[in-house]
């Protein structure tokens, strides 16, 4: 008898217009890493499960964590317009930050959105910060901080 295959998370995507601008957040402020890029393939099985036009140009990136191989990829878009992204958002990376207030006027400094700061309690009752924060692509992003207990 077969044992059941598991499931492995591989790696969230989000869908950027400017590759650059999106990096100058993900690896400039949030500390991640470019691990692997590639270029336009005009053959990549991204075309048609994003449904991405004929014209479109497409980049790709992978980004690590220390001891978080490939968690992220972002996937450019150029040389066609993006819709804006519909609301409400349907789609977020959440991430443990050691220091949300760097993080938080680091994106200012970027220009980017950032909400008002709400309070975290987790399902085990633990309390911390929680910060949603919006790239360049209205993509969210929620960072947040539970305190050490005392």
């Amino acid at each position: 008898m077969s044992e059941k295959q598991q499931t492995r998370f591989q790696r969230a995507n989000f869908v950027v217009a400017d590759m650059e601008k999106a990096l100058s957040f993900y690896v400039g402020v949030l500390g991640f890493e470019v691990t692997y890029t590639k270029g336009h393939n005009p053959d990549s099985y991204s075309i048609p499960v994003f449904e991405i036009p004929d014209g479109a140009e497409l980049g790709f990136v992978i980004l690590s964590l220390p001891g978080q191989p490939r968690v992220m990829a972002l996937s450019s878009i150029g040389k066609i317009p993006l819709a804006p992204v519909p609301h409400p958002r349907r789609s977020a990376i959440v991430l443990d930050v050691a220091d949300p207030d760097k993080v938080m006027a680091d994106s200012r400094a970027l220009g980017l959105h950032v909400y008002e700061e709400g309070r975290l309690e987790t399902h085990d009752g633990r309390i911390g910060r929680e910060i949603g924060i919006v790239d360049f692509d209205d993509n969210l992003v929620v960072i947040y901080l539970i305190a050490e207990a005392e």
